[in-house]
């Protein structure tokens, strides 16, 4: 079976793109899939977990890759061959450059951080996303429980967005630095539940 991809995508940095291409790869890995990530974004932070992972662990289960944006599709080919979901996790910019990713996709994940910034530079990814024909779904992130402006923001994106909130925790942050995920180190907290939640439904859409 030829892997699956999902591009990670949003215009605005801090979104959070890197922290949940790592939770969900470790997430969609308990599910006894084979899973891999390609890092475009030339900072490299997903690069550096997996790297800092495969120091902790030296169990090298998840593939990892690199490319630049027109090497995205010839790199996409060969994890096809050998993953079952291909994460990619992308620059903080919308433009043609981010093309080749949006293309390949089977599911565009655009994660929303809870300000008024954050929604407005969504547009942009969405429309993009929509011009290569590609089915996208929004992520609310890093959200604050019970305030009023995750509550107006929540309100504000009437399509197309996950059913799972994913909040603002310090353990994802704790985690990503020692390569691992809040899968790992706390199996049965809230953080933990929120991606399992979340991997549950991109495999429904992509199924």
């Amino acid at each position: 079976m030829s892997g699956k991809v999902i591009t990670i995508a949003q215009q605005k940095g801090g979104s959070g793109k890197t922290t949940l291409a790592a939770n969900l790869a470790i997430a969609f890995s308990a599910m006894n899939l084979r899973v891999a990530l390609l890092d475009t974004d030339p900072q490299g932070s997903l690069g550096r977990w997996a790297m800092t992972r495969l120091e902790g662990t030296k169990e090298p289960d998840i593939l990892f890759s690199t490319a630049s944006a027109w090497g995205v599709s010839y790199e996409l080919t060969k994890l096809r061959s050998q993953a079952d979901i291909i994460l990619v996790d992308t620059p903080p910019k919308v433009d043609s450059d981010l093309r080749p990713a949006l293309r390949e996709a089977k599911l565009v994940l655009v994660p929303v951080a809870t300000s008024q910034v954050d929604l407005w530079a969504t547009e942009s990814v969405l429309e993009l996303a929509d011009r290569e024909q590609a089915k996208a779904l929004i992520v609310l992130n890093r959200a604050r429980a019970g305030t009023r402006l995750a509550k107006d923001i929540a309100e504000a994106i009437t399509a197309g967005r996950a059913q799972t909130v994913v909040g603002s925790r310090v353990a994802y942050a704790e985690t990503l630095g020692r390569g691992l995920s809040v899968l790992e180190t706390a199996p049965s907290g809230p953080a933990a539940k929120e991606i399992k939640e979340l991997a549950g439904e991109i495999l429904a859409m992509i199924a």
